[in-house]
């Protein structure tokens, strides 16, 4: 869970690795560092700190940053505590390899006790050290290139990885590898780019090659790229076009990134549907679902394996599948379903879903699947992501960069996707009338004006923020499709804002939590027009008794909540299937204004990573 950038080729690579840090610094911010060789003196630089690439900068501003080759790291910490020490890169003992790493090295305390008995020092508490010490001997004692020892050393090496490895000797050549973690080359001409995704260089070339896991690339100065097996296999790179722009990628105007991608889903979710809902024709069409149609139609089971944010997106497929389809479904955290040696048949759909496609827990979950017969449908938002590539079919969300580690049009995102892949399922098998089916297009096609409309009450909330900034604890109750709602409204506020939340099905209250509600326990409640409408009320009246706070998300014209709710905030009425789409808004900038108001980083909270890219 951390940020990796190198450059090679004709330009001073420092400027380059400084601001593909800041593009990656949602992957990571415990800690920052650069390696370089020097133009002065052929020596290998390397500056790293713990903190913030800003950090960073300043550590530099007196330092040799010369050099057309180098490679920089923005840290999660791992393996030892964030500070300058276990930063990246790390160097080895004879001090000619700089390494920087993602991901991590299960064995490590195994190759370490090998090396220590050769001599060997370690100055951290790292696993990163350890593998960079671990090629270095391999290096010595089988008196070979760089190239070879990384291959030899990495087939020892258990656990996952993306690396990037500068030497001293060789300032023509960066070697990088993967296994389990992202790592993709930019190609652009007579330059190399390297990071762990596209982001960092999408300003300097829009091609890039994927690396895929066991492969080893080495980008030369003046060279072809060259990628072989840890078997020293030929690979032939495939190149890419990313369709990524930079406007995407910085804030426009907006004083946190969160705060644009909030506003900007009534457009990604536009971008979402394009191409793929046709409401003249009163069709959805979701290529991955039509072109694999015979194993939708005889679909015993469906599993969706997710984690945080997609998991509750996976909670509502779950509604909307076995509602919309009559096919039963089962939604498993990621990190449990492979421990517990699931059920799998043959004939099961094994759902998976993440937005950066490239979650470790979710990626092992596939595996485990696909060796027991399943077929694999992958939902995420990078292109070209290690999710994308092991997956059977699949789809997109389309939403663009979330840079914003709370993920939020991600969400909308992928309840959108299940929301039109459910409805595909259910017009293939006949499980919906006509009527039915042409209703609910319309009425998913019109979310993103009823967006733009939840997008006003913007001030409203921001003024009922303060009077909840300095509370302790928050419930968030909701019931059917807003039950995984409520989940995501108090993840958003516990993520950004370190305030302890909880969401619960509304009538679940009455069965413990009931003890926590007081005057001071503000409580909101997800109340929207929809078919449990009423035992909502029930369940707010039961709050109200013992003098709790409630703030509830209505729809327009509400008279009965708005009667007993201490605040409310409207959104236009909606198919209860999708009115998770349009209350998830007034959530997420409830929970993002009390976050400002409490001074926390709302972009790079604390302890989280944007890219959970470990178990």
């Amino acid at each position: 869970m951390c940020g990796i950038v190198g450059y090679i080729g004709p330009r001073e690579a420092y400027p380059i690795l400084i601001n593909g840090l800041k593009r990656l610094e949602y992957r990571g911010y415990d800690s920052a560092g650069v390696a370089l060789i020097s133009e002065k003196d052929a020596q290998l630089n390397i500056y790293k700190t713990r903190g913030k690439v800003d950090d960073l900068e300043h550590q530099c501003a007196s330092k040799d940053i010369s050099g057309t080759a180098g490679i920089a790291h923005t840290r999660w910490a791992t393996h030892g505590e964030p500070n300058d020490v276990n930063a990246h890169p790390h160097c080895s003992q004879s001090e000619s390899l700089a390494l920087i790493h993602n991901g991590i090295i299960e064995n490590y305390l195994v190759l370490k006790q090998l090396l220590v008995e050769n001599g060997y020092q370690f100055k951290g508490s790292t696993d990163t050290e350890v593998l960079v010490q671990w090629i270095e001997y391999i290096k010595v004692t089988h008196k070979v290139d760089l190239l070879h020892a990384v291959q030899i050393a990495l087939r020892e090496v258990v656990g996952a990885f993306a690396i990037a490895i500068l030497e001293k000797d060789r300032p023509d050549q960066i070697v990088a590898a993967r296994r389990g973690s992202p790592l993709a080359v930019g190609v652009g001409e007579g330059e190399f780019f390297l990071a762990s995704d596209a982001s960092p260089f999408v300003e300097y070339t829009n091609r890039v090659v994927y690396i895929h896991d066991d492969e080893v690339a080495v980008i030369s100065r003046e060279k072809p790229l060259k990628i072989v097996n840890l078997n020293d296999v030929a690979q032939t790179p495939e190149i890419k076009e990313i369709e990524m722009s930079l406007s995407q990628l910085e804030k426009g105007g907006y004083p946190h990134f969160m705060l644009k991608e909030i506003n900007e889903q009534p457009q990604t979710l536009v971008d979402c549907i394009r191409g793929r809902i046709n409401v003249e024709a009163n069709n959805v069409v979701l290529s991955g679902v039509i072109d694999n149609q015979e194993k939708f139609l005889n679909a015993g089971r469906i599993i969706i394996v997710a984690c945080g944010t997609s998991w509750h997106a996976a909670l509502i497929g779950e509604h909307l599948i076995e509602d919309l389809c009559r096919i039963p479904v089962e939604v498993e955290y990621a990190s449990e379903f492979r421990y517990r040696n699931p059920v799998i048949n043959p004939g099961d759909i094994v759902i998976a879903i993440s937005q950066s496609g490239e979650t470790a827990d979710t990626l092992a979950a596939i595996k485990l699947a696909k060796s027991r017969g399943a077929f694999i449908y992958g939902i995420s938002n990078v292109v070209g992501s290690s999710i994308a590539r092991a997956t059977d079919s699949g789809s997109y969300i389309h939403v663009g960069p979330e840079i914003g580690v709370a993920s939020t049009k991600a969400f909308t995102g992928q309840v959108t996707v299940l929301s039109m892949l459910a409805l595909t399922i259910a017009q293939l098998k006949g499980t919906i009338a006509p009527d039915d089916y042409t209703r609910l297009i319309g009425e998913l096609a019109g979310v993103p004006d009823k967006m733009e409309k939840v997008l006003k009450t913007d001030p409203q909330i921001q003024e009922l923020s303060k009077i909840f900034t300095y509370a302790h604890n928050f419930i968030y109750l909701g019931r059917g499709y807003n039950y995984p709602a409520a989940l995501e409204g108090a993840l958003k506020l516990k993520e950004i804002s370190y305030i302890h939340a909880e969401g619960y099905p509304a009538a679940e209250m009455k069965h413990g939590p009931i003890a926590l509600i007081d005057e001071r326990m503000p409580v909101v409640v997800i109340a929207t027009s929809d078919s449990v409408y009423e035992k909502t009320i029930s369940n707010i009246q039961e709050v109200k008794a013992r003098k709790g706070r409630v703030v509830a998300i209505v729809t327009e014209g509400d008279e009965a909540v708005t009667d007993i709710a201490d605040y409310c905030i409207e959104v236009p009425r909606t198919d209860e299937r999708f009115a998770p789409l349009v209350s998830a808004i007034p959530l997420q900038l409830l929970a993002y204004y009390i976050a400002v108001n409490k001074g926390t980083n709302v972009d790079q909270p604390r302890n989280l990573a944007k890219s959970v890219t470990v178990e």
